[in-house]
């Protein structure tokens, strides 16, 4: 349905109009509707975003009615066609091919994330689109997830939960389900920003020895926070008992956690991925997981997603993999939401957006 808060305005004029009025006044909501830009969302985004765009006056917009099933392609190419804004969500690729679909009025693109390896950034600065995207507002929910993926994992409890429903939790021995703790230990992250420092603001009450990070150079402002050391790769990998990936997807960063960094870690170490799914190589996760090169995994992230059943990580106890809900909080994906429908009507305004991508 398209809607602007000015067209919902007039309806209720209508509604309240003797009869004899009511076609002159819906040709002119029909006509103030036609001039305002049209946006379409390509998700059922949280209510919050909604709220704004409606209320706004600004826009009229269309959206994919569905939070459970993505819009498809087919349709989608068909919906962005004479747009001026779009909303997309990190499952739609945002390629020539949508481009050229939309056309040339297409001027704002809002995507409701904090990554963008979903966008064709070259194509949008090539074509003059600005890129508006929503960091900051989840960094606490990725952290507090990270957290407890990182207990989880370490301390090996769907495994306990397992034993305690299916009969296996029999009389008391001395080294079972024994996991590994945080006190004491050396926490490595890698690529430090606003969620890596979160995330070691969260540990640090669990009396960890020590944080260290690499990264493509020193972080000293950022580090300064958490007192914490810059290493090289290869240190990161060989000092850290608990190690976090933070990093972006970038080709520099593509499968850069592979066989030469898990051979590099010590077999008690607990590996954690939280950032995105392309940075891991996961058949040489699988092969050090399975020969216990590495003690354990926690990934909220992986390719593709959603991770087919019959994958062989699935097959191991010491990998937990979570469906990517790192910013799963109600008050986290509104706030995304919220943001990036401000995103958008400041960029059709021409005005700075909230957080806008730098092409």
């Amino acid at each position: 349905m398209w809607c602007s808060r000015m067209a919902l305005r007039r309806l209720q004029q209508v509604a309240v109009t003797p009869l004899n009025m009511a076609g002159g006044l819906t040709s002119n909501v029909q006509r103030e509707m036609s001039t305002l830009p049209r946006v379409y969302i390509t998700r059922q985004i949280p209510p919050e975003g909604l709220k704004i765009l409606r209320e706004s006056g600004q826009v009229q917009y269309e959206l994919w009615d569905s939070d459970d099933v993505p819009v498809p392609r087919k349709e989608l190419l068909q919906k962005v066609k004479g747009v001026d804004g779009l909303v997309c969500v990190l499952t739609e690729k945002i390629d020539t091919e949508l481009l050229d679909a939309a056309g040339p009025n297409l001027k704002v693109l809002s995507t409701m994330s904090v990554g963008f390896d979903h966008l064709s950034l070259e194509e949008l600065k090539k074509r003059g689109i600005r890129v508006g995207y929503t960091p900051d507002v989840l960094t606490d929910s990725v952290a507090e997830l990270t957290v407890a993926l990182l207990l989880t994992t370490s301390r090996r409890l769907i495994e306990a939960t397992h034993e305690a429903k299916t009969g296996g939790w029999g009389t008391w021995r001395t080294l079972w389900l024994c996991g590994h703790e945080l006190a004491g230990s050396t926490v490595g992250i890698l690529g430090l920003g606003r969620i890596g420092v979160a995330i070691a603001e969260r540990l640090a009450p669990f009396k960890v020895k020590k944080f260290i990070y690499a990264d493509v150079a020193p972080r000293p402002e950022l580090a300064s926070v958490i007192n914490a050391e810059y290493v090289s790769f290869d240190e990161l990998a060989k000092q850290s008992d608990f190690l976090s990936v933070c990093c972006a997807l970038t080709p520099e960063t593509k499968e850069i956690c592979n066989k030469d960094l898990f051979s590099k870690m010590k077999n008690t170490s607990i590996f954690i991925n939280t950032s995105r799914g392309g940075v891991v190589n996961q058949e040489d996760l699988y092969e050090a997981l399975s020969t216990g090169q590495i003690a354990g995994a926690g990934l909220d992230v992986t390719v593709p997603e959603p991770l087919p059943t019959s994958h062989p990580l699935f097959t191991l106890k010491n990998c937990v993999i979570l469906p990517h809900i790192a910013s799963a909080s109600y008050a986290t994906r509104n706030n995304m939401s919220a943001l990036a429908a401000n995103n958008l009507l400041l960029g059709l305004r021409g005005e700075p957006m909230i957080k806008e991508l730098k092409l």
